[in-house]
């Protein structure tokens, strides 16, 4: 039987302990809340009373239930105020020698048989625990940022700490109605050893002038499907918080450069440009604490005229190709009214890419979502040809072809003699460098990339790709287009992955590397992301989806240009590949779909 827990204490009443105090209180369990003076005192209580009164005026909390709630809370300052809890749960900044002073005197404090937690989220539990005299009673909780709203709970066991401990507060995480992940104490836990490494990238992009805040915020929320960009979420958690917890990772984890803090990140906490709760951070707030985020002098001006500024007119547009890709392509061009010369090897294929649009957008009148009219429109706007000849008078050509350097250099040497000057000539390579295919032109300044995302008329972001051959008159005459298609285009510069892949697969191949290591299951791992970051898909659930022979050849080419050595390839993603588990096209990846 698990130990019945009546009395909880929580020390500290920032954002963090105060969510936790509301966790607790919310499930029937009296707390004891506990700060180390009387105005943080009653910081804490501010912030609990604001948190419940907004629940109860977005109708999530009965006005009897919020007061019972606040009856079963008793503030006090000092940690003599514990002297009967049966858990207390420590939830102060994250630094080593405070945590242990304070572990020290709950100790003294608290009842033999108490359980003692830290809700660190970076620092050694074990480290933190040595600090008692009874290490096997000492447990890491990691509630998630707003605790009364994530799901998710890191349980983390040292070495020695009980069995009968960890069961104990696993039986209380569902009693609080939270999904527990018990887990081996090591920096980062799951959650944020994966998700730091990405957000400290993310910060590298930007310090390098590689992509605007506000375009790789938008790349990873529109073509990941992710709640927050990366800088906002930066700003959220706090710059001095992920800076500690980067710094922690760094040398607790194998001093693994992804982890080493980028120095824009300290020169930014230096100044005191900690995110919203300074009111500064990558984005300026309308005042310190508020969400709502105002214009600076780095904010784009985002007019209609700025974007057409140096832009050429688009009327008529070419596709070569004939897979998904280039099917989707041609269908957004002709529902957005452009003019569009569908070019594939063969009359054949081109009455199959014909059938494949006629399809999806069938499919888009059955949903509601397009009248018949304007199908008929879309449709009667392309022109089907097998012959390269056919895109002389077009303005723009959309090459979606094989992802091979070879075929694409070919191709773009041809459309050089074909086209008349000044027409954008883009790649829709995922992959490839940009420059390569530009220069097998004699007018690499007309060349971009524009990589829509699958399937294209769904996903509402295109990556713009300029090369440092690519004009602006190009790049602004392919932002103007992306706009006129309804999509978001995001600026970038021509590396490996771009943005969004260069910033999404390291994660997934560092959640491999967890998997391979043993230190969790891919359930849990999934569940952690899911839940505790609020990922649309776990990394597991994505890699099967995406297909593993995918993922590990993206991989690739990241290390071969970065050689940064975290971003080798994980050698159970090879041995998956090898033995064709590739994922759900095989009904085999991380997980098996035979069954489903």
């Amino acid at each position: 039987m698990a130990r019945e827990f009546s009395t909880v204490g929580v020390v500290g009443l920032g954002t963090m302990g105060a969510g936790i105090v509301e966790v607790f209180a919310r499930n029937g369990i009296d707390v004891v809340a506990v700060e180390i003076s009387a105005p943080a005192l009653e910081r804490g209580r501010a912030t609990l009373t604001g948190s419940t009164d907004r629940a109860v005026a977005k109708g999530k909390l009965a006005e009897a239930d919020r007061d019972a709630l606040h009856e079963r809370v008793h503030f006090a300052v000092g940690l003599d105020a514990l002297h009967s809890v049966d858990l207390v749960i420590e939830a102060v900044p994250e630094h080593l020698d405070l945590k242990q002073r304070i572990f020290a005197e709950l100790d003294r404090v608290c009842r033999p048989e108490a359980i003692l937690a830290t809700n660190t989220s970076s620092l050694s539990v074990t480290e933190i625990s040595v600090a008692t005299s009874r290490p096997n009673q000492v447990i890491g909780i990691h509630f998630f940022n707003p605790a009364p709203v994530m799901k998710l709970v890191e349980v983390v066991r040292t070495v020695v700490t009980a069995p009968e401990v960890v069961a104990d507060v696993e039986a209380l995480c569902a009693r609080l109605g939270k999904v527990d992940v018990t887990i081996n104490d090591r920096a980062g836990f799951i959650a944020n050893a994966l998700l730091f490494g990405y957000l400290n990238h993310a910060v590298g992009m930007f310090e390098s002038h590689y992509a605007t805040r506000e375009d790789i915020d938008a790349a990873m929320k529109l073509g990941c499907g992710l709640p927050m960009g990366p800088l906002a979420l930066m700003d959220l958690i706090g710059l001095d918080t992920a800076y500690e917890i980067l710094d922690t990772m760094y040398r607790r984890g194998g001093r693994d450069r992804r982890h080493a803090p980028v120095p824009l990140l300290k020169q930014m906490v230096t100044a005191g440009l900690l995110g919203r709760k300074s009111g500064r951070g990558f984005y300026t707030y309308e005042r310190p604490g508020s969400p709502k985020v105002v214009p600076d002098e780095a904010t784009p001006l985002d007019t209609e005229s700025a974007l057409a500024d140096g832009a050429r007119a688009i009327t008529k547009v070419g596709v070569v190709g004939s897979g998904t890709m280039a099917t989707g392509i041609i269908e957004v061009f002709a529902k957005a009214g452009y003019e569009v010369v569908s070019v594939t090897r063969g009359m054949e294929k081109s009455a199959t890419v014909c059938e494949a649009v006629k399809t999806s957008l069938n499919k888009g009148v059955v949903r509601g979502k397009l009248a018949e009219a304007d199908r008929d429109a879309a449709l009667g706007r392309v022109s089907w040809s097998a012959t390269l000849d056919h895109l002389a008078d077009v303005d723009l050509v959309v090459e979606a072809v094989v992802e091979e350097l070879s075929v694409k250099k070919a191709l773009f040497a041809s459309l050089d003699e074909i086209c008349k000057p000044g027409v954008v000539l883009a790649t829709t390579t995922s992959s490839l460098p940009v420059i390569d295919v530009a220069m097998a032109t004699q007018r690499p300044a007309d060349v971009v990339g524009l990589h829509f995302f699958n399937p294209a008329p769904v996903m509402p972001l295109v990556e713009v790709v300029r090369t440092i051959r690519t004009s602006p008159e190009a790049t602004a005459t392919a932002r103007a287009v992306c706009a006129a298609l309804g999509k978001t285009g995001v600026v970038c510069g021509d590396r490996s992955g771009f943005i969004v892949n260069a910033l999404l697969f390291p994660y997934l191949n560092d959640a491999v590397k967890m998997l391979e290591a043993s230190y969790s299951t891919a359930d849990d791992i999934d569940h952690a992301m899911k839940l505790g970051c609020g990922y649309p898909m776990g990394p597991f659930e994505l890699l099967d989806v995406v297909g593993l022979d995918v993922s590990l050849a993206i991989q690739r080419e990241l290390y071969l240009e970065l050689r940064e050595p975290g971003f080798a390839p994980a050698p159970l993603l090879e041995h998956l590949v090898t033995a064709g588990y590739l994922g759900r096209k095989t009904r085999r990846g991380f997980r098996d779909h035979s069954h489903r």
